[in-house]
């Protein structure tokens, strides 16, 4: 308390002495009116108002305090989403942003070269199950309090609030229009002869999204391997990350691509690319992209801060602008299929997906060799 009314006394002098001096700052006349104010309408005491003033000031420095210095961001594409998220957190709150940008394996080498040394405060990871990996493993914090995340779909934040699904794809089929006129075949039915050397699929050890697709499948049908299997007879092409594996579709050198997430489909067609995609009436899977808080983050107020700006209005509507879905369900798109019109896997077991995601993405990639 002393200390308090030490600061009162101090800032009062301060601000008497500067609107003395003729100051112009808006901030010593703005007390100084509304300790006038006070006087003359209310009758107050000036030292009751005076230190009103000192303890406003006094927290407003605080909380500005909080939300200065740096925040480290690992994130997965897409560039054009990251970079507007970064513009509009630094913006908003003057934090200044250190990006790296990598596919959800890149991410995860990252955080595995620098566990001695740890940079991340925020990990944004492509792959639900991989996020729920780290929380096993005590590699990120609760945040209970925060903003917004009552609104997020069902299921996509975790029951600890360590999880928080503010953006998510979908796993679809991609193919090239001018090579394939139109095409609905299910999963089992793409293993079919005639889909020879026509088919091609994102490395599911590369990309978060595939594995977790696949790990969605194979429990959704009691680990039936048959499609895959006879995709893979058929030279199921194993084509790196998502961007160059939908490539291979872009210029012609597959005709379709399985697994594909959806959002660079969608992008690619309103660039005008010969692209069309459609989700097998049997199911897929949606793949909420985790936003998480490093347990040994260094500046825990401006992650805290960045978690809640990735599910304001304004980062939900920068998501639904790059073809992603939002996380929150009071926000939809008008530029691609939205949650409620995508056929899904039923009651998946995302923590059984998580032990078992791995191995059914060698498994994979051993049938393809």
């Amino acid at each position: 308390m002393k200390k308090k009314l030490l600061a009162a006394f101090l800032m009062t002098a301060m601000g008497v002495s500067l609107v003395a001096c003729g100051s112009n700052g808006s901030s010593t006349e703005t007390a100084a009116d509304s300790a006038q104010t006070a006087e003359e309408s209310e009758g107050g005491s000036e030292t009751d108002t005076e230190t009103a003033d000192a303890e406003t000031q006094e927290d407003a420095e605080d909380s500005s305090d909080e939300l200065s210095g740096t925040l480290t961001v690992y994130m997965p594409s897409p560039t054009d989403l990251n970079t507007a998220y970064v513009d509009g957190f630094e913006k908003a709150t003057g934090v200044k942003v250190e990006l790296f940008e990598g596919t959800t394996g890149e991410i995860q080498a990252r955080l595995e070269a620098e566990k001695d040394n740890p940079v991340a405060d925020v990990v944004v990871l492509a792959s639900w199950s991989d996020g729920l990996a780290m929380k096993e493993t005590g590699q990120i914090m609760s945040y209970p309090e925060a903003e917004n995340a009552d609104k997020l779909y069902d299921g996509w934040v975790d029951e600890d609030n360590m999880l928080f699904g503010t953006s998510a794809s979908a796993l679809g089929v991609i193919y090239n229009t001018t090579l394939i006129d139109s095409l609905d075949a299910d999963w089992s039915e793409l293993a079919d002869a005639k889909y020879k050397d026509m088919i091609a699929i994102p490395d599911p050890e590369k990309s978060g999204s595939c594995k977790d697709f696949l790990a969605g499948y194979m429990y959704s049908t009691d680990n039936d391997w048959s499609a895959w299997e006879g995709m893979a007879e058929n030279g199921l092409m194993v084509a790196g990350a998502n961007k160059a594996a939908l490539e291979t579709v872009t210029t012609g050198e597959r005709a379709i691509l399985v697994a594909g997430v959806d959002y660079n489909a969608y992008s690619n067609i309103d660039k005008g690319e010969p692209l069309a995609i459609y989700y097998p009436a049997s199911g897929t899977v949606i793949n909420p992209r985790p936003a998480m808080i490093m347990n040994t983050s260094k500046n825990v107020e401006n992650a805290k801060a960045f978690i809640d700006y990735l599910m304001s209005d304004e980062a939900q509507q920068m998501v639904a602008d790059a073809y992603l879905l939002p996380g929150r369900s009071d926000i939809t798109c008008d530029n691609r299929t939205n949650v409620s019109d995508i056929p899904t896997f039923q009651d998946l077991d995302w923590n059984v997906m998580m032990e078992n995601s791995s191995d059914i993405a060698a498994r994979l990639n051993e049938l393809c060799q």
